[in-house]
């Protein structure tokens, strides 16, 4: 059921206050307890294994979270204590996640790549008492630091073949419903950046719930009766909230993926029938070079009329809105890429070209994109299918107060915010945790861009990595950076500052290359450099003169990336 256009999504908390919810924005418990009562036998959350599909209802997912949250407070967890939660993503992650809060306790959420020595390190800043993973990650962490293992309150595994954590289904077992209210911390996620300084970010059940209620109010178009697809780590807020809290809002079925096997995912895109694809800007660039390599293999004259139609169908998007050729798009190219269900692409933990944006338009797919951070739980910015502007992120959510702060000569100043979903701050870090905020208490993000009459903002790059040339000109090197995402010869790129004469105080434009492996694995190193040169030299011939890039570093190893595949700048040497 399609919600009603001019009615708000907050509008039903209505309904469940001074019932079930005790505040103006709902507990996590509270959201999942209202799911329930109006989605009780629909498949909540769902996953594929070999030739089975394993599914939980709304009911089944309230009673397993209830059952496991008795389970964590036999074992001793109390409110306020810190629950680590580590695994790949998997109905049982989710059940988990759920849980804690029901037993009064604060989510850790870890990733499942971590070292474990790294992972104990976080883990015994964050004071946790007890660990829900995978089995793997639990023999891991005991062979790293038996002693502190061994003084938790104890352990449970993630693994669907163990029952440990849900030892009995009697009544009795169900936990006195959570004390938890909206203010109580919720989640502490450690966020490294770019920067390699991992910073714990404490989110509030308000924090996450509310960001929740808002992108629901933007992304109108979604209903119960939609798929979305679990892909990315759910550890990290963007797929957390936009893909597995959305789901339980709106009472859709989130389907959990297995990783990046492009194989497998569209086994699962099929299979599943998922009408909601996230993901982030490389994947959707290598999902796109897959999809018209196979119209290549069709013969010049298809490819040619293929692409003139879907520049016919970029252009009247653009004009209307709506892509008139969705149709046959969906019969000879998306249907053998399992996309031909998609109704929604959803992008973000980085910008994405817009040239992929218009081709993606010109296959009848309709894109939102959006801008967030950890830090805001993540969501501040959408921009809706129905209002989209190719190269903006949207414009700011209800309840979120953005501004542009120091503006330049351009209108280009830092992008700063105030809004229900802003976080308390940083655990345990009282430096950090001042300077995040500026003095009138607007959240300062780091990051640099423009509005427009619209309200629709417009990305430039991250304070801190700005280049200023002699001329005083400033370079944003994630525009270049975007500059090059259709370049499959190019597996990373990042665009950095370099001293070309150490008596001037102003930068050149430096490139640093690691490129696609299999690809290059043929080529000797020169005709490396030559291929890299000519993509550099044509990417040149679009910037300015101030912005050309002057240096080619290419690197014989991968940069280490985050989660979300962002270069760790300070890791480059």
């Amino acid at each position: 059921m399609q919600r009603e256009v001019g009615k708000h999504p907050w509008d039903e908390l209505d309904k469940y206050r001074g019932s079930v919810v005790r505040g103006q924005w709902p507990t996590l418990p509270e959201l999942l307890v209202i799911s329930e009562d109006k989605f009780s036998d629909r498949i909540s959350f769902s996953v594929f294994q070999g030739k089975e599909k394993i599914a939980y209802t709304f009911h089944e997912v309230l009673e397993t979270a209830k059952h496991e949250a008795g389970y964590l407070r036999r074992m001793g967890i109390g409110k306020g204590d810190k629950v680590m939660l580590m695994g790949h993503n998997s109905p049982d992650w989710a059940l988990a996640y759920f849980a804690i809060p029901f037993a009064d306790a604060v989510s850790v959420p870890m990733d499942s790549q971590m070292r474990p020595d790294k992972c104990v390190r976080l883990a015994k800043f964050a004071e946790v008492k007890f660990i829900v993973a995978d089995s793997q990650i639990l023999s891991l962490l005991k062979a790293e630091d038996e002693e502190w293992f061994s003084s938790l309150l104890g352990v449970a595994s993630l693994d669907s073949k163990s029952d440990v954590f849900r030892l009995s289904k009697a009544e009795d077992d169900f936990p006195p419903l959570p004390t938890v209210t909206e203010d109580d911390t919720a989640a502490i996620l450690f966020t490294s950046g770019t920067t390699g300084n991992e910073k714990g970010v404490v989110l509030t059940h308000k924090n996450i719930t509310s960001d929740v209620y808002m992108t629901v109010n933007e992304v109108r178009i979604l209903s119960e009766k939609d798929v979305t697809y679990a892909l990315l780590p759910l550890h990290h807020s963007y797929c957390c909230t936009a893909v597995l809290l959305e789901a339980v809002r709106i009472g859709a079925e989130c389907l959990f993926g297995h990783g990046f096997a492009v194989s497998r995912m569209l086994d699962d895109l099929k299979r599943g029938g998922v009408t909601v694809f996230m993901g982030i800007p490389m994947l959707y660039n290598k999902l796109l070079a897959g999809i018209m390599a196979k119209v290549k293999e069709k013969g010049k004259f298809a490819y040619g009329f293929i692409r003139g139609m879907m520049e016919i169908n970029s252009i009247l998007h653009k004009l209307t809105g709506t892509s008139p050729l969705s149709g046959f798009f969906k019969k000879v190219v998306t249907s053998k890429a399992g996309l031909d269900k998609i109704r929604l692409l959803i992008s973000g933990a980085g910008p994405l070209s817009p040239r992929v944006v218009w081709q993606y338009h010109g296959l009848g797919l309709e894109f939102i994109q959006g801008y967030g951070l950890t830090e805001a739980a993540p969501i501040v910015t959408l921009n809706p299918p129905e209002r989209f502007k190719t190269a903006s992120i949207g414009h700011p959510l209800a309840f979120i107060d953005l501004i542009i702060a120091d503006k330049d000569k351009d209108g280009i100043g830092e992008i700063r915010i105030k809004g229900p979903n802003v976080c308390k701050g940083y655990y345990k870090d009282e430096a950090n945790t001042k300077a995040l905020f500026d003095e009138n208490g607007y959240m300062r993000t780091g990051d640099l861009g423009y509005m427009d009459k619209d309200s629709y903002v417009f990305l430039k790059g991250r304070a801190k990595n700005i280049i200023v040339t002699e001329g005083g000109k400033n370079v944003f090197p994630e525009e270049i950076e975007d500059m090059f995402q259709l370049e499959s010869f190019i597996s990373q790129i990042m665009v950095r500052g370099y001293q070309k004469n150490p008596s001037v105080p102003g930068e050149n434009v430096e490139a640093v290359i690691y490129p696609d492996p299999d690809q290059a694995k043929n080529l000797s190193k020169e005709d490396v450099r030559k291929r890299i040169e000519g993509i550099v030299s044509s990417v040149n011939k679009n910037l300015e003169s101030f912005q050309k890039i002057e240096k080619i570093t290419i690197l014989d190893a991968p940069m280490e990336e985050t989660t979300t595949r962002k270069i760790k700048r300070g890791k480059v040497k």
